[in-house]
């Protein structure tokens, strides 16, 4: 298996994007999967390189990347070790660096079929590579995992914290495993105002055709399986597979020491694999 880490794509202006790939060196181009870490996440947490394995096993051409704003350097991709830029993140930053991701694609279409883009997408990444699915003609199918069904309800908008991060420009969010407190603009609420349409779930989900498959854990305390039928019932070409007893993040954890994948998160693995072949 051909594996290479922490590659770079810089475009002036922009900050940069880390990514790795995985795959296995062929005569022909494999069908890809682009898989989008979610909020407070990073390529390299806990199981996601077992997963990314898992899937160049198979015979997909994965990808795995950094948001270029989600706190991490390409000194230290771990973390947020770049408070500043993680509080300036915005979804607009979010859909641009798919966008460079797609395009970065095109430097391996020998191993890599570009016009066969697979999306995964956990938590928030789920939401995201929705709007990406409706995007890009080159994406054949979307899959997300514990994938939120809407971003406007996570903003309280009639709450006083609202009120309150609407009046100081800023607020934290703590970050358990961490102990930071993660700054978020109010930048980050006007962007997704400004593009409230564009960046609703619902609409992309109901305007897109493409087969979908959505992944829930029946244990889930981060993204309610409500949100999951949500999406099951806008999706006109869709499945919806729940994993009994799994959590938010299918029983891994950051750092992931074992060799092996949990139960839940192989079935996720497993089902998924199956959905995309």
């Amino acid at each position: 298996m051909k594996i290479l880490k922490n590659n770079i794509i810089h475009n002036d202006g922009k900050r940069p994007i880390l990514y790795d790939i995985y795959y296995k060196k062929t005569d022909f181009p494999k069908p890809i999967v682009v898989f989008c870490h979610g909020y407070k996440g990073f390529k390299d947490w806990g199981a996601w390189e077992l997963v990314a394995q898992s899937f160049a096993e198979s015979d997909f051409f994965f990808l795995k990347f950094n948001f270029s704003h989600n706190g991490g350097t390409i000194e230290n991709p771990i973390d947020f070790p770049d408070l500043v830029a993680f509080s300036e993140n915005t979804y607009s930053k979010e859909l641009e660096d798919l966008d460079r991701i797609i395009a970065e694609l095109k430097r391996y279409k020998n191993q890599a079929d570009i016009h066969s883009i697979n999306l995964i997408g956990h938590s928030r990444g789920g939401g995201l590579i929705l709007l990406g699915a409706e995007l890009y003609s080159e994406v054949i199918k979307s899959v997300t995992w514990a994938g939120v069904s809407d971003f406007a309800i996570r903003f309280q908008e009639h709450t006083p914290a609202f009120t309150q991060w609407k009046e100081t420009g800023i607020t934290y969010v703590e970050n358990a495993r961490t102990q930071q407190h993660l700054p978020h603009k109010f930048s980050f609420y006007e962007d997704f105002n400004k593009n409230r349409e564009a960046y609703s779930i619902e609409r992309a989900v109901k305007n897109t055709h493409k087969p979908l498959l959505i992944i829930q854990g029946t244990h889930d305390h981060a993204v309610t399986m409500q949100e999951a039928k949500n999406l099951h019932k806008w999706a006109t070409n869709s499945e919806l597979y729940i994993v009994e007893g799994a959590d938010h993040v299918f029983q891994t954890k950051h750092p992931w020491e074992s060799k092996n994948l949990p139960e839940e998160m192989l079935k996720v693995v497993n089902k998924t694999i199956s959905f995309l072949k």
